[in-house]
C-alpha cells in the first residue's frame, strides 16, 4: 500500500502512532499487500494485452488521452511491483527490517532500503495522481478543440516534474538532519504528508468540476453537429459521463480509507498516550482501515482498467502481427472513387461551406471517439451517425 507512514517508519525515532500500525500482524499485512498487488498487475496486464478476434479500436488518430490513460495503468503496475519487493523483503529477511529499529546502528544497508522501496511506491503511485488529473484537464481540453499529441510534452514535465519535486522535498524535511537522527513532532512531519496527500486530495476535488464541465461541453458539441439532438448521440453522452463516474468511484473507494486512516493517526498522536482505554475504539479503527489499504490501494491498477475499458477478456493473442486500421485500409482501397471527402483547401475554396461543415463535424467526432475510446459499441455508433460514414 502507499502511505507517508511508510517512510515514517524509516526513522529509528519513529512516533508512536506509526509504529501501532506498522507492528500489528506485520506478516499478515505484507501478505495482505503482496496478494492484492499479485492479482491487480496480473489482472492489469491481462486487459492491457491484444485480445484474440478484437478488432483495432476505431480511434481516428492517436491522442493524447488514450496515451495518458496507458501511462496511468504503467504507473499502477510499477508502483504495484514496488509493493510486492517491498513486502517479500519484510516477509523473507525479517533480521535485515529489524536492524531499521536499531538506533546509530553500523549497518546502513536496512534503511535505505526502507527508504527507497517507500519513495518508489510514493513516486510511482503521486505521478499516477497527476496523470489522472492530466486526464480530466486533457478532456475538457481535447472537447474544446485545445489539446492533442503536442501537448503530452507539456503533461510529461508536469506530472514527473510535480511529483519528483513533492517527493523529494517531503522526504527531505522528513530525514532533517539526517536519517538516523529525524526529528521528533509534528511540525516535522505535516509537510512530508502534504507534500503525498496534495495531488490525491486535488484529483478528489478537482477532476469532478472538469468532468462535469467536459459532459456538458460533449452535449453541446452532440447538439450542434446535425442540429438535433437524437437517441444515439444522448446515449454516446450517457456513456461518456458514466466513464467519468466509474474513474472517480474508483479512486473513491481505492483511497478514501487512507484518509480516514491519516486522520484517525493524527488525533492519536496529538494524545499525550496513545494506549489509553478511551482511545480503544479509534486505536482499533485505524488498525482497520490500515489493512483495508493494503487491499485497495494496490487493487486500483486493474479496477481503473475497468473503468477505462471495460472486461476484455480472457482470449490473448500473443502473436504479434501488423493490424491493418480499418480507416487506412479503406482510404486506400477506395481512393480512385473518392469515397473521403477531399482535404479542405482554405486558400482557394475559403467560401467551400459544405467542407468546412464537414471538416468541423470530422473534428467533433475525433473529439467524442477520443472520450469514448475502448467502447466498441459507442465508436460503431460514433461513426454510422457521421458525414464521412455517410459518404461511404
Amino acid at each position: 500500500m502507499a502511505s507517508p507512514r511508510l517512510e515514517t517508519y524509516c526513522c529509528p525515532n519513529r512516533d508512536a502512532a506509526t509504529q501501532l500500525v506498522m507492528d500489528f500482524q506485520p506478516k499478515v499485512f505484507c501478505g495482505v499487500c503482496i496478494g492484492s498487488a499479485s492479482i491487480s498487475l496480473l489482472l492489469t496486464i491481462l486487459q492491457l494485452l491484444p485480445k484474440k478476434g478484437q478488432s483495432p479500436r476505431k480511434v481516428p488518430k492517436a491522442s493524447s488521452s488514450s496515451t495518458i490513460l496507458l501511462l496511468i495503468s504503467i504507473c499502477d503496475i510499477l508502483g504495484g511491483l514496488g509493493m510486492i519487493f517491498r513486502s517479500s523483503v519484510w516477509l523473507g529477511f525479517p533480521g535485515f527490517i529489524a536492524n531499521i529499529s536499531v538506533v546509530n546502528g553500523t549497518d546502513v544497508w536496512p534503511s535505505t532500503f526502507c527508504v527507497g522501496s517507500a519513495m518508489w511506491i510514493q513516486l510511482l503511485y503521486s505521478a499516477g495522481f497527476w496523470w489522472l488529473f492530466c486526464y480530466a484537464v486533457d478532456s475538457y481540453l481535447v472537447v474544446r478543440r485545445s489539446a492533442g499529441l503536442s501537448t503530452i510534452v507539456l503533461y510529461h514535465m508536469m506530472t514527473w516534474g510535480l511529483a519528483v519535486m513533492l517527493c523529494v522535498e517531503g522526504i527531505a524535511l522528513l530525514y532533517y538532519p539526517s536519517l538516523s537522527s529525524c526529528e521528533n513532532g509534528l511540525e516535522h512531519a505535516i509537510p512530508h504528508y502534504i507534500t503525498t496527500y496534495a495531488p490525491l486530495l486535488l484529483v478528489l476535488v478537482a477532476n469532478p468540476i472538469l468532468f462535469r464541465r467536459t459532459v456538458s461541453a460533449v452535449a453541446s458539441l452532440l447538439k450542434g453537429r446535425q442540429g438535433i439532438y437524437t437517441e444515439n448521440e444522448r446515449r454516446l453522452g450517457t456513456e461518456i459521463q458514466m466513464r467519468f463516474f466509474k474513474i472517480m468511484l474508483v479512486f473513491v473507494i481505492c483511497w478514501s480509507s487512507n484518509i480516514i486512516n491519516e486522520t484517525l493517526l493524527f488525533y492519536l498522536e496529538m494524545q499525550p498516550d496513545i494506549n489509553e482505554m478511551p482511545l480503544k475504539n479509534i486505536r482499533t479503527a485505524a488498525l482497520i482501515t490500515w489493512i483495508i489499504m493494503g487491499v485497495l490501494n494496490p487493487m486500483q491498477g486493474f479496477l481503473f482498467t475497468l473503468a477505462f475499458y471495460g472486461w476484455t477478456g480472457w482470449r490473448v493473442d500473443l502473436k504479434w502481427r501488423k493490424r491493418e486500421i480499418p480507416w487506412e485500409s479503406l482510404s486506400s482501397s477506395t481512393a480512385g472513387e473518392n469515397a473521403y471527402p477531399a482535404p479542405v483547401n482554405y486558400q482557394s475554396n475559403i467560401h467551400d461551406s459544405k467542407k468546412i461543415s464537414t471538416t468541423d463535424s470530422q473534428q467533433t467526432d475525433e473529439a467524442i471517439s477520443m472520450l469514448s475510446e475502448g467502447n466498441t459499441s459507442s465508436d460503431e455508433r460514433l461513426t454510422r451517425s457521421s458525414p464521412i460514414y455517410q459518404g461511404w
